[in-house]
């Protein structure tokens, strides 16, 4: 600690003189500022210029668990615990998930649609479950509302559409989206909470003579959409939230910056890495 202070003032002070008070050797000093780094040290130097990077690349929202994966999946032999030091030391921070559910105001499910998830948000196959939802984006310019479809299999987002209004318009383009790009030719089951956008007749004709099978959450229940608002959750805490939005179009195509360039590169990366680790 004290050659770590001499080091610290030697451009303003003389060495020697901070040597005498605070009594420890000349010698001693420059042996310690000469010694070579250990292979520990060297291994952290490594680990934290890695580290680093991937921070950057999420745009500063990744913590250590996260990271930690992905530098796993790399190769790097670490802990969560060393990654957290190595961030904590060098000032570097993730953004922590908030937990918190709000009711929303239901309407009532069309006849014959009923829960098809019961909160079982996993799937075998891509284009098997969607879900959907909207959310909104405050701006100078009022309210921007986004809709999406998310694939459970990949936790992809697959579509999504953005507009000035929440109507069943907005939801049946980011439909239209997903649509068309879905491959294969067995059931695809899209789930929703009951908004009135989902609850509406267009809507459900629209789902039918595409061939979707509608599934929609019980009465007021959030948690039976959960995957879709897990998405809209980490959407606003590691991006929008962040941000200040003048205008709509600034706000589109952060949303589309988010969305295309790290979600869902992100998800297919994992899913590559599952995909490896099952082989």
């Amino acid at each position: 600690m004290r050659f770590a202070a001499i080091d610290d003032c030697r451009e303003t002070y003389p060495v020697q003189m901070m040597c005498r008070c605070l009594k420890v050797s000349a010698s001693g000093y420059y042996a310690w500022r000469n010694r070579r780094p250990g292979p520990r040290t060297l291994s952290n130097a490594a680990l934290l210029e890695r580290i680093e990077a991937i921070h950057e690349a999420s745009d500063q929202v990744k913590g250590s668990p996260r990271i930690c994966r992905e530098l796993r999946s790399e190769g790097h032999a670490c802990s969560v615990n060393r990654v957290a030091r190595l961030m904590r030391a060098n000032g570097l921070r993730g953004i922590p998930q908030l937990k918190k559910w709000r009711k929303k105001p239901s309407a009532v499910r069309s006849a014959g649609v009923q829960n098809l998830l019961e909160r079982d948000f996993s799937a075998t196959a891509p284009n098997r479950r969607w879900v959907t939802d909207i959310t909104y984006i405050r701006t100078d310019e009022h309210w921007l509302y986004l809709s999406i479809v998310l694939d459970l299999f990949s936790d992809e987002i697959v579509g999504w559409s953005m507009g000035t209004r929440q109507d069943t318009e907005l939801v049946m383009r980011s439909v239209l989206m997903a649509l068309g790009q879905r491959t294969g030719d067995g059931p695809t089951v899209l789930h929703s909470d009951r908004g009135s956008q989902f609850t509406s007749g267009d809507y459900q004709d629209f789902l039918s003579d595409n061939g979707l099978i509608s599934s929609m959450s019980a009465v007021g229940s959030c948690a039976d959409n959960a995957a879709a608002e897990g998405f809209f959750g980490r959407l606003k805490r590691e991006r929008i939230n962040r941000r200040h939005y003048r205008t709509r179009a600034e706000a589109r195509t952060d949303v589309f910056d988010y969305i295309e360039r790290i979600h869902n590169p992100d998800r297919r990366k994992r899913l590559e890495q599952s995909a490896g680790l099952s082989t």
